[in-house]
């Protein structure tokens, strides 16, 4: 077999940083400039240069690029220049590592040259029949200057992957028509997203990763200045640090979204203090070493691609954290550690999800798409299962988690009001003049946690700064109670405090229903308060409205009556309360969701709250039940009837009641004799339900070897048509390779996943139901997704396409796209999946269609 070519030139526009620090005097006695403060400086490569030498640490292969090694024929001053002033940063803030590291802290602009446009240089010893062309485009005059393309681009014949970084991006450069025309087939196009906004496209910026997904695909769609960009095969844009887009067309549009799960855009760079420039020349540099590993082949390069955006994620982090290095005495830019990968900074691509975008049908539908739609009702009970067990961040890494001090959430609606007001609270605090509070309205059901969660928010965003009051207005008895509060908000205002108040109970009634509301006007408006007949200022402030009848923001503007009359009454009353003009000076509002289904929508992540406060309660009452290991000891019986039951009478309330009731004091296990009695549960929870799970109900993990063994029997009994013992089979299946066995279990862990995504769920009943029959197009579809999945577990064990299947070289000719497929595999994987519901059936696992969401 000949060896793969895996030759890559890099180019495109040219710039020289200059970093400039200053330096305290080193001597008391000396020459005068000595014993002053002294300016520094050096001079590092920018744009394609700084892309070539990145690719280079990243593969560990010499990459064809523009060289400036003859540095006596070259005038540096016809080049583009670019200056930033840099100073020591901490490396990772909040850890034990107090290392610092330089990194840009304000940028002071580029220098351009006598004649306006920037010298370029050649590729040197370029290579026509390069497997690679990488292009920084920085729209610096290097797309209309043919001369100094690669040979590869401009040559006839040639056919190289093209990956081209482009800022600025629009199709009337002279580089852009000639790829298009030439290199439309082979081409990977990267852009940073900001780079589209700064052109007017709106994509919302780190509200949720579904909501920037969605905006990104609708605009993509819809917006004629991106139309060029429509016909490209594979299209990647970066969101910051922390995430990716891979759109892709061949035949089919798809569109994929990766993501750090606790980060969301922006995040990363919130967190480590200073700038860096060049982190999306590390992302293109991770993804080309993920392409030159993996082959770039038709059939190769989508999962080159997907490894690829992970791979360059993690590094442009790594990069970022790195900066210019701790000494400037010796700057080894860029640092080699950051394509390592066994960082101790924990920062892995294991770390990075990815998910289809769902297209919303409309606007008004595309606050319907979760992360976990596409997971079953089951499937998530046995995400909540090892969340209570081992703890969210052990086993949430595959979806968005807003976390805001000792707040988490994992709902959508609550983190797009939770990070809007996030937004909000920082604008706020950072505004010097504010001339009138920050108004925010809660609302929730009774003990869920209303005020909690936004002082949080406000915690996290200034825990020096915000001091936090709190009033139950249900408690008032004359407009004379609020003066007094507006004057200890005052108090604290004049004091360089940002008060943060707590309205409890703001919509209780006081002189009619709503009362209290036209007392807020003012404040809330002007910033000032009436107190007989003088007016004072508030000051800075943040008011918190926490609603106490009302459980969401919809059910207090009367949203969800649907009777007309019932209606017309309500908008009467709600304006003769100043409703109206009460909601305008709001800025924004949250519901807090409960342990309990929301009645307001279709709501599966109920479970995944009720898990994360269950573990809560776990490791604030019971710490003596979590072993060294972090594993939380309860019977598995108990942990289904917790998380399965239909709801909670007094939402958080009766959770915490039946763990209060059980006997636990001593035991080293919540075991079922451990629970209350029926009367007692009842109290809180419809108890024959609860029973039900209790005892009759099943997880489906734990009877994955169960179903393993099955999956096998069957395979074995249809190669040899039915002329087998079980005794036989047994034997086989002991004395097989572990990672034989591993390809089985793995074939059965992913069958929720496939069956949701024709809208199957798999639920446990307690005697054995009939096995549903599966259409013929049904299972071609699932037998391509145990395929797909197949193909992405091989590869990540490092095995690769061969002619023939070879355990040493890990070579394998099944590892093609299902599409190339040859048919006696594809009938292979079709026998499997046709078996599921009959084995699933044997096991008391019942297969019913989802209803649409």
């Amino acid at each position: 077999m000949s060896e793969r070519n895996n030759t890559v030139v890099a180019s495109g526009d040219i710039c020289i940083n200059k970093l400039l620090w200053t330096t305290s005097p080193q001597v008391q006695n000396g020459w005068n400039w000595q014993t002053q403060e002294n300016m520094s400086r050096i001079s590092v490569p920018g744009e394609s240069m700084l892309l070539a030498r990145l690719i280079s640490l990243a593969t560990g292969q010499t990459v064809l690029a523009p060289d400036m090694r003859n540095t006596a024929s070259i005038n540096f001053n016809e080049f583009l220049h670019s200056t930033a002033e840099i100073e020591l940063f901490p490396r990772i803030p909040g850890r034990k590592d107090t290392s610092k590291v330089y990194r840009t802290s304000r940028f002071l602009g580029f220098t351009g040259t006598p004649s306006g446009l920037p010298k370029l240089l050649p590729v040197f010893d370029d290579d026509a029949d390069a497997a690679m062309v990488v292009i920084d485009d920085e729209n610096n005059g290097f797309n209309e200057q043919p001369d100094f393309w690669p040979l590869a681009l401009k040559s006839a014949g040639k056919n190289p992957l093209v990956l081209y970084k482009v800022n600025n991006p629009n199709m009337s450069s002279a580089l852009w028509k000639h790829l298009v025309e030439t290199h439309i087939e082979k081409m990977i196009i990267i852009i940073n997203s900001e780079d589209l906004r700064a052109k007017g496209v709106n994509i919302s910026k780190s509200i949720s990763w579904e909501r920037t997904a969605q905006d990104f695909v609708w605009q993509l769609n819809n917006n004629p200045n991106l139309s060029f960009l429509v016909g490209c095969r594979h299209l990647i844009f970066t969101f910051g640090l922390e995430g990716a887009i891979y759109y892709k067309c061949n035949g089919v549009t798809e569109s994929r979204l990766y993501f750090m799960p606790y980060q969301f855009e922006g995040d990363f760079l919130k967190e480590i203090q200073g700038g860096m420039y060049g982190y999306t020349s590390c992302f293109v540099a991770g993804l080309v070493k993920s392409i030159v590993a993996n082959g770039m082949k038709e059939e190769e390069l989508v999962f080159s691609i997907n490894d690829g955006i992970r791979e360059g994620i993690v590094a442009a982090q790594k990069y970022y954290i790195e900066g210019f290095g701790g000494s400037t005495s010796g700057i080894t830019f860029p640092n080699p550690k950051i394509f390592s990968e066994d960082d101790s900074d924990a920062i892995s691509k294991e770390s990075v999800q990815d998910v289809k975008i769902h297209i919303p049908i409309n606007d008004n539908s595309q606050d319907k798409w979760y992360i976990l739609n596409d997971k079953s009702p089951s499937n998530l009970v046995e995400i909540a299962a090892e969340i209570v067990k081992n703890g969210d961040e052990k086993v949430l890494k595959f979806i968005p988690v807003a976390r805001f001090g000792q707040l988490k959430t994992v709902d959508r609606t609550e983190i797009e009001s939770y990070r809007s007001i996030n937004n909000l609270m920082g604008e706020y605090i950072a505004t010097k003049n504010a001339l009138r509070p920050l108004s925010i309205a809660v609302f929730g059901t009774p003990g869920s946690g209303k005020s909690f969660g936004v002082t949080e928010v406000a915690a996290n965003i200034a825990p020096d700064l915000i001091t936090k009051l709190n009033f139950n207005l249900s408690q008032f008895r004359s407009p004379s109670d609020l003066a007094k509060v507006f004057h200890k908000a005052r108090d604290f205002s004049l004091r360089g405090k940002v008060p943060l108040i707590v309205f409890d109970e703001f919509d209780t009634s006081f002189e009619g229903k709503l009362g209290w509301l036209k007392y807020f006007l003012a404040p809330m408006q002007d910033g000032l308060f009436r107190e007989e007949d003088a007016v004072h200022p508030i000051g800075k402030a943040i008011f918190v409205f926490a609603g106490g009848t009302s459980s969401t923001f919809e059910e207090f503007c009367g949203e969800t009556i649907t009777d007309e009359e019932e209606k017309k009454r309500f908008v009467m009353d709600f304006k003769s309360a100043k409703g109206p003009d009460f909601i305008s000076r709001l800025r924004g509002n949250v519901n807090i969701l409960g342990p309990n289904p929301a009645n307001h929508r279709v709501d599966q992540l109920f479970v995944i709250r009720r898990a994360m406060l269950l573990r809560s309660f776990f490791e604030r009452k019971l710490p003596h039940l979590i072993n060294d290991r972090g594993e939380a000891q309860i019977d598995n019986g108990v942990l289904r009837a917790l998380l399965k039951v239909p709801r909670y009478k007094h939402e958080s309330r009766s959770m915490e009641a039946i763990m209060d009731m059980s006997i636990l004091t001593n035991a080293k296990k919540w075991e079922q004799s451990h629970l209350p009695s029926k009367e007692q549960l009842k109290l809180h929870v419809d108890e024959e339900q609860f029973t039900r799970h209790l005892m009759h109900d099943v997880f489906y993990s734990e009877k994955i070897e169960s179903l393993t063994h099955a999956i096998f029997e069957m395979v074995q009994k249809t190669i040899e048509k039915d002329g087998i013992s079980h005794e036989t089979v047994k034997k086989r299946w002991e004395a097989m390779p572990e990672d034989e066995r591993n390809f089985y279990r793995e074939h059965i862990r992913q069958i929720p996943d496939a069956m949701v995504r024709l809208q199957y769920d798999i639920v446990s009943v307690i005697g054995k139901s009939e096995a549903i029959k599966l259409s013929e197009k049904e299972i071609l579809s699932l037998a391509e997704y145990t395929h797909d999945n197949w193909f992405a577990h091989r590869k990540e064990l490092g095995w690769k396409f061969g002619v023939s299947r070879d355990e040493q070289l890990k070579t394998d000719p099944n590892l093609v796209s299902w599409d190339v497929l040859n048919e006696e595999w594809k009938k292979r994987v079709s026998s499997m999946v046709e078996k599921w519901p009959a084995i699933l059936a044997n096991a008391h696992f019942k297969v019913e269609y989802l209803k649409p969401v």
